[in-house]
């Protein structure tokens, strides 16, 4: 079992490190450039020790210096080392350029792919957590793979190279440095494996971390007005220690590394000086040999160091990268492309036979029926859960039913593309939703080649167009990201506006005026009255008073419609309609 699992791991990694590879293909000029740049800054670097060898034997004694020799060491020295000082920073800023474009297309492709995935996913899914995805993840990945590389490349280069210079000056020291160099690689090995599980349970930590403070921050007024503060702290400092833990794990055991090579590095230098000092005792060798060895003997063993500290970040985009490509892995709603587009609408809606449940196990609608015909105004209405916007996602196709039809304009919206069916409603939601922009920006989202008149006679329409107009800088104020510069009913009125500017053949009106004051929601309600003339609209309604004048009202509880007809009909009937409605109006 145990081998099947390591088996399993080892696969998982190379497909990931496959697809890293992918995603660096269409920036390849970058990394072949940096490739080049690194062995070119290397090499030159490594031909200072010689340089200086050499510059060291023209001091023969104190008064016996070749000035013309050292002079001539020391111009090709100081030519070789900004060479490579300037191939090393063209390195880096290519490799840099290179990471940061490799990140951006996983970022497009990550934003890309929650357009794609079903609803149920971003609503199942924390949206810190996807956020920290798209941000730290594929920042993590950038950093370990791209730059990691560039170390490791250029701690490759720098070994076999030195090791070439090293046999070239003296086999018989190169040979000793060589059999205690494997000391520094088992080092390495053995804390590697011992932190990578430990990076990969930080990781996911973080995570977590991400999408609890992402929830707190949505949230703030609803934790104020709670008190909740202390038990929102509490729960933060809980996470918080649970990710100091797992860091200080992985921590502590990854910084073992470099001190350890360190020691065994310290150790290789040691041997070289005196090997050397007495093959010098011999005239095996000159003071400027010896300390050319020296030289490259450090420059041999330091990539060591390097490698060793680039295995954590390594480490880190791996466990980061798993996270990433799990996202990409999702499965993209079923391709609709080849259904038909529903071009003209007659704005009949019938529902056959639907059921519907978010998990199995919880059934929610069951053998729901329902037959409207063109420009009525069908009411939904119910206790919370009942299903009523449930109904809603089904006919914008956010959800699919797990039986049954939905017909529009006779043809099974399964059959046709979501665009087109979409298209045809215009929506205003109970949460209402802005962006940083300005007002006029924000009506014109529905249709951006709207022009000004147009944007204004949709306000007008949205009893919106007053409050704009006294607003400092009218049509062109911004509103802030969280639209806290406007009330809750303006910010409402501007989703309606927005609504209003596309002039949609049917609507849904799934609690549009829940946050509008009673006297703005009667002017509301008279302009919905009038556009939902000749059109079919469905209207969620708490607030039963809005709903009296509906060709049908349906009444839900538990997924089932368990009345139906129109506001006088259900009240003589004295039904649960009827209850609903008294209840209302109950004067204590």
């Amino acid at each position: 079992m145990k081998n099947k699992n390591k088996t399993l791991v080892k696969k998982e990694s190379k497909n990931i490190f496959r697809r890293i590879v992918d995603y660096v293909k269409p920036h390849k000029a970058y990394f072949f450039i940096s490739v080049i740049l690194t062995i070119l800054a290397v090499v030159f670097s490594l031909v200072n020790p010689i340089l200086i060898g050499k510059a060291i034997d023209h001091i023969i004694s104190a008064n016996n210096v070749n000035f013309v020799g050292l002079g001539r060491m020391l111009v090709i020295l100081a030519i070789f080392s900004v060479s490579s000082a300037y191939f090393e920073w063209m390195a880096e800023y290519t490799i840099s350029i290179l990471s940061y474009k490799t990140a951006e297309t996983l970022r497009q492709d990550l934003f890309a792919k929650f357009n794609k995935v079903p609803l149920k996913y971003i609503d199942r899914t924390a949206h810190g957590d996807l956020m920290n995805a798209m941000i730290i993840d594929t920042e993590n990945i950038t950093t370990g793979f791209l730059e990691g590389f560039h170390t490791l490349l250029s701690g490759i280069v720098t070994i076999l190279s030195a090791l070439v210079f090293m046999f070239i000056m003296n086999i018989a020291t190169t040979l000793v440095i060589l059999a205690i160099t494997p000391l520094s690689l088992l080092i390495a090995i053995f804390i590697s494996k011992s932190s990578k599980k430990l990076f990969k349970e930080q990781v996911s930590t973080m995570a977590k971390v991400s999408a609890f403070t992402e929830e707190m921050f949505s949230n703030q007024k609803t934790i104020k007005a709670f008190c909740y503060e202390d038990n929102a702290q509490q729960r933060f400092d809980n996470i918080s220690d649970d990710l100091y833990a797992c860091t200080e794990k992985a921590t502590f055991i990854s910084s073992m590394a470099n001190p350890a090579t360190r020691f065994v590095n310290g150790l290789i230098y040691g041997i070289t000086g005196l090997f050397s000092a007495f093959m010098a005792l011999n005239g095996r060798v000159t003071i400027g040999q010896i300390s050319s060895f020296l030289n490259y003997s450090q420059q041999f063993t330091k990539p060591f160091n390097e490698i060793t500290s680039v295995i954590v970040d390594i480490q880190v985009a791996f466990a980061s990268a798993r996270r990433v490509f799990k996202i990409l892995d999702e499965n993209n709603e079923i391709d609709d492309s080849k259904n038909e587009e529903l071009k003209k609408c007659d704005g009949s809606v019938k529902i056959q036979n639907v059921n519907f449940s978010y998990e199995p196990e919880f059934k929610l609608i069951e053998g729901l029926n329902l037959d409207v015909k063109r420009g009525e105004k069908i009411a939904i209405v119910g206790p919370t859960g009942c299903g009523k916007s449930t109904i809603i996602n089904l006919l914008m196709r956010f959800y699919d039913v797990n039986s049954g039809q939905i017909l529009l304009s006779k043809k099974d919206i399964k059959t046709l593309t979501r665009a087109s069916v979409r298209l045809k409603y215009g929506m205003v939601l109970q949460e209402s939703w802005l962006f940083n922009g300005s007002i006029k920006d924000n009506i014109a989202y529905s249709k951006p080649e709207s022009t000004f008149d147009e944007i204004v006679n949709a306000a007008k329409m949205a009893n919106a167009h007053q409050f704009i107009e006294r607003m400092p800088n009218g049509y062109d104020s911004v509103i802030t990201e969280q639209a806290d510069n406007i009330s809750l009913g303006q910010k409402q009125l501007i989703c309606i506006a927005r609504i209003m500017l596309t002039n949609p053949p049917m609507l849904i009106l799934d609690e549009a005026t829940s946050s509008i004051d009673t006297r703005t929601e009667q002017k509301i309600q008279e302009t919905f009255n009038k556009i939902m003339e000749g059109r079919t609209s469905f209207v969620v309604a708490h607030r039963l008073s809005t709903i009296m004048n509906a060709d049908q009202i349906l009444v839900m509880n538990n997924g089932q419609v368990i009345e139906q007809g129109n506001h006088n009909e259900l009240m003589k009937k004295g039904g649960f309609y009827s209850e609903l409605f008294n209840s209302q109006f109950v004067v204590y």
